[in-house]
């Protein structure tokens, strides 16, 4: 039987680091995606030594392999929306760069990882960095920096909610189209989204979970899936929130370290009760069914 009749949904690619715990990276990408029933295509820009436990090592794709991977994409593919993660160094940072200018895409959103929450390997260089926040940050649709990414970027403190403001309007000043400082480091977790000389505070409630790795890369993720499936920014933002929130909540422990979310987690189903099952569909249970002699 042919499937070819069914429209394929929107197609999304992420650009990120492999985390081989499945927590964050590109697997936290793919499954976000998944989630918001979007198809999700990955180019890798470095493979990492990790556990729940931390990030114990960068392996960083050469850059003309990254291109590689980019343009056989493109080629083959129609790509509705770009996430950008860790980029490792300014090679990296420059073929993404210019992969972006010469595609034009209308959705793109960067995560501007630099530091693992846990461990000390290094995600982005200090000159990889510089490229990030002298020519990247101007090409994008939106930049999702926590507190700790928001201080590199910009240079000043940013330790509480009108120091995030602050640093919103700054990155704007800087180049960015539209900013979200999120809050995940605070007591209370409000994002602060800025556009133009707008700018606006999300609050929301923080989950008692240790479960957070991978949740800057999850809501990046799932702001991009909510711009290609039709939806303005600021609504973008605001059902990313809520569904980090809910990944979070719905999260489990698979490590000895902090968990990562639950992605899909609207795909869970209890088990049936033991004894209980449903009948195949064509109407008799293969057992029954008239023995051919």
């Amino acid at each position: 039987m042919s499937n070819h009749a069914n429209p394929a949904p929107p197609i999304l690619l992420t650009i990120a680091g492999f985390d081989p715990s499945c927590g964050a990276g590109v697997a936290a990408d793919l499954k976000t995606f998944a989630a918001h029933n979007c198809y999700g295509v990955a180019a890798v820009t470095a493979l990492t030594v990790q556990s729940t436990q931390g990030v114990l090592s960068v392996h960083a794709t050469p850059s003309a392999t990254l291109r590689a991977q980019l343009d056989a994409l493109v080629d083959d593919v129609v790509i509705a929306g770009v996430k950008i993660g860790m980029l490792t160094n300014r090679g990296n940072a420059s073929a993404v760069t210019e992969f972006l200018d010469r595609h034009k895409f209308t959705h793109v959103v960067l995560d501007p990882v630099f530091r693992p929450t846990a461990g000390d390997a290094e995600l982005l260089d200090t000159s990889g960095l510089k490229f990030v926040r002298d020519e990247l940050l101007k090409r994008v649709s939106v930049i999702t920096p926590n507190l700790p990414e928001a201080e590199f970027l910009t240079g000043m403190e940013v330790k509480d909610l009108s120091s995030m403001k602050a640093a919103g309007q700054k990155l704007i000043e800087m180049g960015a189209r539209a900013v979200v400082v999120t809050g995940g480091h605070l007591e209370k977790p409000i994002d602060v989204f800025c556009v133009g000389t707008e700018v606006e505070t999300f609050g929301g409630d923080h989950v008692k979970s240790p479960n957070t790795h991978g949740s800057g890369c999850t809501f990046s993720s799932a702001i991009l899936a909510q711009l290609a499936c039709g939806q303005q920014l600021r609504e973008a933002v605001i059902l990313a929130k809520a569904y980090v929130t809910k990944a979070i909540e719905k999260s489990y422990q698979i490590g000895k370290g902090a968990g990562p979310l639950n992605q899909l987690f609207r795909f869970h189903q209890e088990q049936p009760l033991r004894g209980v099952h449903e009948v195949p569909q064509h109407g008799m249970h293969p057992a029954s069914e008239p023995a051919t002699h």
